[in-house]
């Protein structure tokens, strides 16, 4: 070989890299969608994502339009508004915080309908006549008594619900006995015995009494702020409750006495397209008939089997949705077809009105949805959702509307429907004195628990809240607490980020626990995925909590210390999904559940200002602090205490001592909401409720 002759070097190329591919693809979002009663993709009108908030922070975030049918404000919430609200609440926090859209949440507040006007009417013109009734003779109340009952006899005589006709003649049989002891009482000549029975008589005649003066007088309120002051009232206690249940606020609240030009502009249009009609009283009716048979449109989307059905239970729905104060004979002929129903009602004496080409009158209940969310969100919505109870007819009346309005036979992607909610396995109904509000049900329970209970049900699936399913509720929230306590007492006492020591080797019975952890979390997922099914998370955590308690148990037989950074990561999984949830407040930076206790809030207020504490705003105004930063060291260190004098106790028999350790365990410590658990070798400290 040519000495001058060297060899080239070849420069190797880098090996191909094989592109990663999933045994199976990830688990799309699909939800159940009421107009194709079926789980759907979800997709909204802005495009999709493809991993979840949760697992990615998203920089580009769908807009997702969300429309909730919100409360007509005429009495207080009860249980069924807190199975709707509670539960969307629900479906909102997990789009949002999970799946990471960007959700714009709009809700109304029905303050104009004819529920409220009675009831404003009702209640303005009894405590008039309860004022008046002071002065006038004892003989006059009891006559205006037997007129009312007279005219409440009359009025219930149509009534076709067997227990509220039940419930109406317990009503009147307890006024007749109240006014039969009145009559004793003015025979008797006492004056004190007859102011008394009087005052008896009247507390026990409210309902029909009012029912009465309304039917004589309620022509006679012509002062706006009797409707409007009633509306307010009960819209104030609702977003009240709302908060008590820890419900976000909405991003927008519409209502109906501040869109009434919007309204009539929403009517004209539909007029316009040929799919309205004025009557001869100034109202204006949707025409079913001429919207069903233009080809490109379809009346009843929800509940299609529902039109066409000239049943008695069809026109009564029909009815219902008019209103009370709208279903007279004389305004029913005034309609082209049975089945249509009012846009924009004239008004009688007695009734708020505002002014129209067709006269003055108020916009009708159906109508009001359709014109406030096209305000805001324009012809196109990604999701509108609401009672079960409403799909027909006002939810299909809405969809008709916006159509028509728009002459477009798309308006909204997915209806969601939540379930309804039974009490003790039957309908909640004042009837059957199974009535429970939100206060009622919040002196009960917490709100945590009330929500819990909501998770422990999907969202579309009908709640039965009684005793016993609450006591499933508190079951799993005190399993799951005594977890995170657990867990939490093992990273105080062996776990520091920043020393080698909390750093354990996964041995083979961790990497068991970490699989089976990460398998839990991907079913996890697909639940999620799954029409936001809650109920099988619940179940999940519950596995997931199984095995970790199985696991401690297992090291403490050992002898061995838990690897504490996988109980960790374990708590801090379940603790950021009850967040998510909304169980948990976002704000919270401990693992676990968060004590109410006000002491603690109190005590952190009265150190902040000698100590640098963890502290952050929790949205509501007010600051929550760490209490585990605060009272740890010093629980620690009376547990350490008492540790020392028990083992001293022992080694020298002194059973007195031992007494008083055990009092400080038992009573002292537990009225302060502090709990010791004595352990093999150690002592457990957990803080809870009181």
């Amino acid at each position: 070989m040519d000495p001058n002759l060297r060899p080239v070097a070849v420069k190797r190329a880098q090996k191909k890299w094989d592109q990663p591919k999933n045994a199976s693809p990830p688990p799309q979002l699909i939800i159940y969608n009421s107009l194709t009663r079926q789980k759907e993709t979800f997709v909204p009108n802005e495009g999709n994502l493809v991993i979840p908030k949760i697992l990615l922070v998203s920089y580009f975030c769908p807009i997702v339009r969300w429309y909730i049918c919100g409360p007509t404000v005429y009495d207080s919430s009860h249980m069924g508004h807190a199975r709707a609200y509670l539960s969307l609440d629900i479906l909102r926090r997990v789009f949002r915080d999970y799946f990471g859209y960007d959700v714009e949440f709009i809700m109304n507040i029905t303050d104009v309908d004819d529920k409220i006007i009675k009831r404003a009417r009702q209640s303005h013109l009894l405590k008039s006549y309860f004022n008046d009734s002071q002065a006038p003779a004892v003989t006059k109340v009891c006559q205006d008594v037997i007129d009312a009952l007279e005219h409440f006899r009359t009025k219930i005589e149509n009534e076709t619900d067997p227990d509220k006709k039940k419930m109406l003649d317990v009503m009147i049989k307890k006024v007749e006995e109240k006014s039969s002891a009145l009559e004793v009482s003015m025979k008797a000549g006492e004056p004190v015995a007859i102011e008394e029975a009087k005052g008896r008589l009247l507390n026990e005649s409210r309902d029909v009494l009012s029912e009465w003066l309304d039917h004589i007088h309620g022509k006679d309120v012509r002062d706006h702020s009797v409707f409007d002051d009633l509306a307010k009232t009960y819209e104030k206690e609702f977003l009240a409750d709302m908060a008590r249940l820890n419900v976000l606020p909405v991003d927008v609240l519409t209502r109906v006495s501040e869109y009434v030009p919007e309204v009539i502009d929403y009517v004209k249009k539909i007029i316009n397209n040929g799919y309205a009609y004025a009557a001869e009283d100034g109202s204006v009716y949707f025409d079913t008939k001429a919207f069903e048979q233009n080809p490109k449109h379809f009346y009843a989307k929800l509940v299609p089997e529902a039109y066409g059905d000239d049943s008695e239970q069809l026109l009564k729905n029909m009815r219902e949705g008019e209103g009370e104060l709208s279903m007279s004979d004389e305004r029913l002929k005034s309609k082209r077809n049975a089945t249509d129903f009012a846009l924009w009602k004239s008004s009688k004496d007695g009734e708020p009105f505002w002014p129209s080409e067709w006269g003055n009158g108020r916009p009708g209940w159906h109508i009001e949805c359709s014109a406030m969310s096209s305000a805001i969100c324009g012809s196109k919505l990604d999701i509108h959702a609401g009672g079960f109870d409403l799909k027909f007819p006002h939810h299909d009346n809405e969809i008709a509307q916006v159509e028509a309005h728009y002459d477009d036979p798309h308006w909204v992607n997915y209806f969601l429907h939540c379930g309804t909610l039974r009490i003790q396995g039957m309908k909640m109904s004042k009837s059957l004195k199974n009535f429970i509000t939100i206060r009622k049900a919040l002196e009960d329970y917490s709100p945590r628990q009330l929500r819990l209970l909501f998770l422990m049900h999907n969202w579309a699936d009908v709640l039965d809240y009684s005793s016993s399913t609450m006591e499933r509720a508190l079951q799993f929230e005190k399993i799951t607490n005594e977890f995170f306590l657990l867990v939490k007492d093992y990273l105080r006492r062996h776990y520091t980020p920043d020393r080698p020591e909390g750093y354990q080797k996964y041995q083979t019975r961790e990497l068991k626990l970490r699989d089976d952890f990460s398998k839990l979390k991907t079913e996890v997922h697909a639940a999620l995925c799954d029409s936001v099914d809650t109920r099988t998370v619940i179940e999940k955590f519950r596995e997931l909590i199984g095995l970790g308690n199985v696991y401690i148990v297992e090291k403490e037989k050992e002898g061995t210390v838990p690897n504490c950074l996988l109980l960790r990561n374990i708590a801090v999984y379940i603790t950021n999904l009850l967040k998510i949830f909304g169980a948990i407040p976002q704000s919270s930076q401990e693992i676990g559940f968060v004590s109410e206790d006000e002491y603690v809030v109190f005590f952190c207020r009265s150190l902040k200002q000698s100590e640098n504490l963890t502290c952050s705003c929790n949205g509501a105004g007010t600051t929550s602090f760490n209490k585990e930063d605060i009272v740890m060291p010093y629980l620690d260190a009376l547990a350490q205490f008492r540790e020392e004098v028990r083992t001293i106790a022992k080694e020298h028999k002194v059973n007195g001592i031992l007494e008083k350790c055990d009092d400080l365990r038992d009573k002292t410590l537990t009225e302060l909401g502090v709990r010791l658990e004595d352990r093999s070798g150690k002592t457990v400290v957990k803080l809870v409720d009181r």
